[in-house]
């Protein structure tokens, strides 16, 4: 059990500045085989995640490869760091080639104790400012666990939807997308260390990769639709290269639950709120 008061870290802010760099976009565009938008165009949803990545040295990162903690984020005490999940508000679209502020705030910090061992779970809240507005507004939460062995298997069955896409996730994809969104988390790339040191049978699928293609999928669907809300939430993880579905279907105007997937059950949830007129 951790014995540090983490209540100083609650409140602490950082701001940084980027641009939405229309190199960058052709990179990611090329990682997910889209055709990247023009400078001046509208970022796509969940592509701002490959910007404001603040470079750390190769001896000020942690064995995982994440940065080393106790700066802005608070120690975890060698416990393996998971993005368990997001609420996104949408209020205008980044647009390509523009400069944007991200002002991050640490909301919230709870540590739970539970089967699996002690739980440290952080909240960061990003708000993205473009032209003085703010456009974005994306609270991270962080669940650092105890090294335990995963869970692999989810305990529901994927749901019948009204859309649904296959993802072949490739150690290239991977790769790819952790270059593009400078992500060193080993778990993702590193053979050797995700199955020796964490235990998993092959490379982790990154939760954010995950919720971005099951975005893309809905946004395929429903093309004329004007985003309000994203939330989802990680429920096990996924393994390269066994193939997944991202899918979805309506429950209510203007809202949509949405999944990603495989034979072993669900493995990340989540719901959008949009609107444009659609009915069920």
């Amino acid at each position: 059990m951790s014995s540090v008061d983490f209540s100083a870290w609650i409140g602490r802010r950082q701001e940084s500045q980027d641009r939405i760099s229309f190199n960058l976009v052709k990179r990611i565009a090329a990682t997910l085989g889209e055709v990247p938008p023009q400078p001046g165009e509208p970022l796509p949803p969940l592509w701002h995640w490959a910007f404001f990545q603040e470079p750390v040295a190769a001896d000020e990162l942690s064995p995982d490869g994440h940065p080393a903690l106790g700066g802005f984020l608070p120690p975890a005490h060698k416990r393996n760091r998971m993005w368990a999940g997001s609420r996104l508000e949408f209020y205008q679209p980044l647009q390509v080639e523009a400069e944007v502020s991200c002002v991050s705030t640490i909301i919230h910090i709870e540590e739970k104790h539970g089967r699996t061992g002690s739980l440290l779970f952080v909240t960061v809240r990003h708000e993205y400012f473009q032209n003085g507005q703010r456009a974005l507004q994306d609270e991270q939460d962080i669940v650092y666990r105890e090294p335990t062995p995963p869970k692999l298997r989810g305990t529901e069955v994927l749901p019948e939807g009204q859309w649904q896409e296959q993802v072949k996730p490739s150690s290239t994809l991977l790769f790819r997308y952790s270059a593009v969104t400078f992500n060193g988390h080993r778990i993702h790339y590193d053979w050797p260390y995700v199955t020796e040191t964490e235990g998993y049978p092959g490379l982790v699928v990154h939760g954010p990769l995950i919720a971005t293609l099951n975005l893309r999928a809905f946004t395929h669907a429903h093309p004329t639709a004007r985003l309000k809300c994203f939330t989802f939430r990680g429920v096990r993880p996924l393994i390269s290269p066994q193939p997944f579905e991202v899918g979805g279907r309506l429950i209510d105007t203007g809202k949509a639950q949405v999944w990603a997937g495989n034979q072993d059950g669900t493995a990340q949830i989540g719901e959008i709120e949009f609107s444009d007129g659609e009915t069920l």
